[in-house]
């Protein structure tokens, strides 16, 4: 019994790799193809400036980068953890992340990957970037900050010998200084091409560092914290001076430090804010280098900014500031806050415009921005190459859940003038490519167009009109910032026309249109809820289902209040017939002239929800299921109904699907059913109905006649998903007619038999030839089986057995977790795969007919999503694997199979760095500097070349102001070895050269004879050695130079006698330097002379050496 069970085993086994070619886990890749919009969790933000990308770091490892024209990438961690910082490596394209574990990751963004990662031993508390340079600097949680490089040649991340630790601090500034304390802040000093940084320590301390020199030139802070030119209050604009010494010391004397900026556009005034809400300005001395001299600060080097008389404040998160462009102070600016509040106030932004004056801080203007949401951090977008000068005051606030804002700096401008204390300003949303929350989505339908159509052509013609009406004007004439990135070359000529089109409907009643030909998505058009010129009550009610016939541009639009909405997508310039059809009438209204897409008709049959829509024979017929479980069958030609349905089921329609069947005798002959209604048409076209109940009802979709007797349903109770009637191909088994038990066990069963004794064997209707001779064969006939997807089970059916109302399945599968959408695959233009998405997230895919698990994923493993509610209803699919979800303000396309090539070939992504932007950018960086030297300064070379490649889209004037040395050659020497290591000082471009005396030369020494005789070598050395002590004139062996005193030097050269010996000594001096001259020249003549013979000689050596054989050497 057990050797038949085992070979009856195998045979099924072979039988399942002869008879399908199944879908396995190889065919199979998930990768998000396309992905649009801010990310929920969104968190901290990054700006290149040349290259006008943003970047948006997440709290679950996701960095989306965004740029112009619908350009938008997804960079995606293997860690999904919090990034807390993210910097451009600025116009390099590359990106520099760090996640919550200390992790430093390099992301290449043409490649979109990271190509180099650093992991670091200790927490990282600080971080900065060398502007223009792949320097970076890193502060840790034990005071040591350090030095890496990336190597762009080889892609690597690398850490170099170059740090200071608390220890070294403290020696150098001459007093002890706690070695425990985090550095909270690494400021490289503006202009200053990172030689200097400024290092801020937690509980107060500020150190403004000289890399090159190896010396401190500022301290600031600690417990000697003193505080005497006053307190500015910001909602008084007066400066308080009449405060008590004593208590501003112990007041200030251990305040820990949350946030800092610096103030001014030279590096000048440092403004830093605390824990306690406290924000001090500091004033830094930018001579101190010069003159050698270390600076402490002084009692009048300090100014207090209180926002808040309060006792208790909130913290400053974030402090940031802009130049005031309409001042030529360096200092006047705008200062953006977040916190500094008192306890327990609104969430605002508070902006303080501030102006100095011999050396007073005044406060001219504030004002409060009311947040859309809670707070997440902000961004002040710099232009490219601007160090300070005319720099604008753009705004980006990212709030929760991932809102993104913009504020042109004409707006802050005037809303900081007002006298309001918080007035209102619009401020610009982040223009999603495709909007998902606002208005909010509610379904949509990713479909394509059938090859060598001419549709396609007509839906672009026709909406052009339509694409160019609904283009948003921005806020006060501001336009948005972002324009990088560079579109695939395919997706701009478009050269095959539309392939694939992605339509979504809205709470609204609006529908838009978008070509989803290329991984860029690109509008087509906006189709509002309302008809122009005629008003129809429930319009603007939410879409709830769509339906697009792509034979003939038909599309049909379903809404909450049983609104039905046919479109024409060619267009037409003549007049067109709008027809109004209710169940009693049919109006008819003549719409206006013009090109663009009109609304042909609006039904109004039911006042029920629309639940789904079908087109069958290519747009001529329209299937209509309502919530009431009715259904209604429209003709689209003469904009009338055919036909009702009424009393399937008090459940909603959720599933209709048109099929072709072929009926023979057999199909009749069921002995429960034997009065069952055929179609006289042997090849009739019927509907399938699907309700929410698990109930079958098939139709005839020509007489409305049901075929079967009753509802076909399960045994249980079930809650039904979808539905697919899938063609197969059936070829007559030997084996019993007895049908295999219903069972609740997902246990592999293949080939099994079906109630009239066939095997089932997936195939592709359309790819199987129907010859008469295959048609009439009762040994192989063209058939089909029916899946029925429910919450909690999978059921497959040959779809003779439903209509003879058998209820016995040929497959079914329990699920553990509860079901809520499905869709299914093709390969090689066959059914190969169902796809199963559960509440919990998980991403299930089975092979069909067998429904055999293939893999199992899950949409926070793809996309780092958590299911939502609802959620299901915005998805859509195709056959190819391409599955299209929306969440909160993201939308994402997902391919599944490894073959699918539509959005996967790397050509059709878009690039995240303009190569040629970036040449122009290092052209005008070149040429200006070059220019710098020559006193010819072109401030505006940048932003005009910028300009002119980026066309209309450049929306600031980009100032460029080149740095004293942007070469970034010696910051490498001085990083690549300790700073402590070496006693002797680096030499840098601030010390004086050293020069060369023509009196220090000396020429004619005594030419040393060629001897080998051991005594000549004593004489040479012991004549060396009198030279030697000659030189020295008796000193030590220390042959290290020393430095000579001004009195020293003049006591040995400084001649005695009046002006007349003194001239005719510099004349001999002159006649001496003069002969020098001319034996040097000689010399000179000499040395190049001989140097050519010896290249004469070498050359002549050569030679020989090459015609001599390798055997006479």
């Amino acid at each position: 019994m057990f050797a038949k069970r085992l070979l009856q085993k195998a045979v099924n086994h072979h039988q399942r790799k002869a008879h399908h070619d199944g879908l396995t886990s190889a065919d199979l890749d998930a990768r998000i193809a396309i992905h649009y919009g801010v990310p929920s969790t969104a968190s901290v933000l990054g700006f290149d400036p040349i290259q006008r990308l943003l970047a948006i770091g997440t709290l679950d490892g996701r960095i989306k980068v965004i740029g112009g024209d619908g350009i938008e990438g997804l960079l995606i961690s293997p860690k999904q953890l919090p990034y807390k910082n993210i910097e451009f490596l600025q116009n390099q394209g590359y990106l520099v992340s760090i996640s919550n574990d200390n992790d430093i990751q390099v992301w290449n963004l043409e490649s979109r990957r990271i190509v180099g990662c650093l992991q670091w031993t200790s927490n990282i508390t600080a971080f900065s970037v060398i502007s223009g340079s792949y320097f970076m600097y890193v502060g840790d949680e034990y005071g040591l900050m350090s030095v890496i490089k990336f190597d762009a040649e080889d892609e690597k991340l690398l850490q170099l010998p170059y740090h200071i630790s608390a220890n070294s601090i403290s020696e150098v500034a001459g007093f002890p200084f706690p070695s425990d304390q985090p550095i909270v802040g690494v400021l490289p000093q503006p202009s200053s091409s990172g030689n200097r940084v400024l290092i801020a320590y937690q509980h107060g301390l500020i150190i403004l560092w000289d890399v090159s020199e190896g010396q401190i030139l500022f301290v600031g802070g600690g417990k000697d914290l003193q505080l005497k030119d006053g307190v500015v209050d910001s909602s008084s604009n007066e400066v308080i001076t009449n405060l008590p010494d004593d208590t501003l010391d112990d007041h200030l004397g251990e305040k820990e430090i949350s946030a800092l900026c610096w103030a001014s556009s030279d590096g000048s005034i440092l403004a830093v804010g605390y824990v306690d809400g406290d924000i001090l300005f500091w004033k830094i001395s930018r001579t101190a280098s010069i003159k050698g001299q270390q600076a402490i600060s002084s009692p009048n080097s300090i100014v207090k900014l209180q926002l808040s008389s309060a006792e208790r404040k909130l913290p400053v998160i974030v402090i940031q500031w802009s130049k005031n462009q309409r001042s030529r102070n360096d200092c006047d600016g705008h200062l953006f806050i977040y916190g500094g509040d008192e306890i327990g106030s609104e969430e605002v932004l508070t902006v303080v415009t501030l102006e100095w004056s011999s050396g007073t801080l005044r406060c001219v203007g504030r004002a409060d921005l009311t947040l859309p949401g809670s707070f997440a951090d902000m961004l002040l977008l710099s232009n490219a190459g601007a160090m300070g000068r005319n720099q604008k005051a753009d705004l980006f606030v990212l709030t929760n859940p991932g809102q993104l804002h913009f504020y042109d700096d004409a707006s802050l401008s005037a809303l900081v003038s007002q006298q309001e204390r918080r007035p209102s300003i619009s401020a610009m949303k982040f223009p999603a490519v495709v909007p998902i929350s606002n208005p909010l989505m509610t379904v949509a339908k990713l479909s394509k167009f059938p090859t060598g159509g001419d549709s396609s052509k007509a839906l672009l013609e026709a909406a052009s009109v339509r694409k160019l009406a609904s283009t948003e004007t921005l806020v006060s004439g501001a336009r948005w910032p972002l324009t990088g990135g560079v579109a695939s070359q395919s997706s701009i000529t478009k050269d095959n026309g539309l392939q694939r089109v992605y339509l979504a409907g809205y709470s609204d009643g609006s529908i838009g249109i978008w070509d989803a030909t290329y991984p860029v998505l690109s509008f087509i058009c906006l189709i509002e809820g309302e008809v122009q010129g005629i008003k129809v009550a429930g319009s603007s009610d939410p879409v709830t289902k769509l339906d697009f016939c792509s034979s003939n541009l038909s599309l049909a639009v379903g809404n909450e209040s049983g609104l039905v909405r046919l479109y024409d997508l060619k267009g037409r310039s003549d007049g067109t017939n709008f027809h109004f059809v209710t169940e009693t009438k049919n109006e008819v209204h003549i719409l206006p002239q013009g090109k663009g897409l009109k609304c042909r008709a609006v039904f109004f049959l039911l006042s029920s929800s629309v639940q789904a829509l079908h087109f069958a024979n290519c747009g001529s017929k329209l299937a209509v299921g309502f919530e009431c479980g009715r259904i209604a069958v429209l003709d689209t030609s003469s904009l009338s109904v055919l036909f009702w349905k009424d009393g399937l089921s008090s459940s909603p329609i959720i599933s209709i699907t048109w099929k072709e069947l072929r009926y023979t005798d057999g199909i009749v002959k069921s002995p429960k059913h034997s009065e069952m209604k055929i179609p006289p048409n042997p090849a009739a076209e019927v509907m399938f109905v699907l309700t929410k109940d698990a109930k079958i009802n098939v139709i005839d979709s020509g007489t409305g006649n049901t075929i079967n007797t009753r509802p076909w349903n399960l045994k249980k109770e079930s809650v039904a998903i979808s539905m697919y009637v899938i063609a197969v191909s059936m070829s007559v088994s030997e084996t019993s007619n007895e049908t295999q038990p219903e069972s609740h066990e997902d246990i592999p069963m293949k080939n099994e038999p079906m109630p009239d004794g066939t095997t089932v064997r997936v195939n592709s209707l359309e790819g199987e030839p129907h010859s008469s001779a295959t048609a009439s064969s009762e040994e192989r006939l063209l058939d089909s089986v029916l899946l029925l997807c429910c919450e909690d089970s999978l059921h497959l059916y040959s779809t003779k057995s439903v209509i003879q109302g058998n209820n016995k399945a040929i497959r079914k599968v329990k699920h553990a977790k509860c079901c809520c959408w499905t869709t299914t695959l093709k390969k090689e233009e066959k059914f190969c795969g169902l796809v199963l998405l559960f509440q919990t997230g998980v991403i299930e895919i089975r092979s069909l007919p067998d429904l055999e698990l293939v893999k199992e994923s899950s949409l926070m493993s793809i996309l780092r999503w958590n299911f939502k509610a609802n959620m299901d209803k915005a998805m859509s699919s195709s056959d190819n694997g391409q599955i299209t979800l929306a969440s909160g303000c993201e939308l994402a396309f997902v391919s599944l199979l490894a073959t699918e090539n539509d959005f996967r070939i790397p050509e059709s992504l878009p690039c995240l760095h303009d190569k040629v932007i970036a040449a122009a950018a290092d052209a005008a960086l070149s040429f200006s500097s070059t220019q710098k030297k020559k006193q010819i300064i072109q401030p505006r070379i940048l932003g005009g070349i910028i300009k002119g490649l980026k066309g209309v889209k450049m929306v600031h004037s980009e100032d460029i102001t080149i740095p004293p040395n942007f070469n970034f050659t010696q910051l490498e020497a001085i990083f690549s070895k300790s700073p402590f290591s070496d006693p002797c000082p680096v030499v840098t471009d601030n010390q004086e050269e050293l020069e060369l005396n023509i009196d220090d030369i000396e020429i004619d020494e005594p030419i040393p004879t060629a001897s080998t005789s051991s005594h000549d070598s004593m004489n040479i050395k012991t004549e060396q050695g009198t030279e030697r002590e000659r030189l020295f004139q008796g000193g030590t062996d220390d042959t290290k130079p020393r430095i000579r005193t001004p009195e020293e030097i003049v006591a040995t050269y400084r001649k005695a006698g009046d002006a007349s010996s003194v001239a005719a000594h510099a004349k001999d001096k002159l006649l001496l330097r003069q002969e020098k001259l001319e034996r040097i020249s000689r010399r000179t003549a000499e040395l190049q002379s001989g140097a050519e013979d010896f290249a004469s000689l070498a050359n002549e050596l050569v030679k020989t050496m090459e015609a001599r054989k390798w055997w006479h050497i």
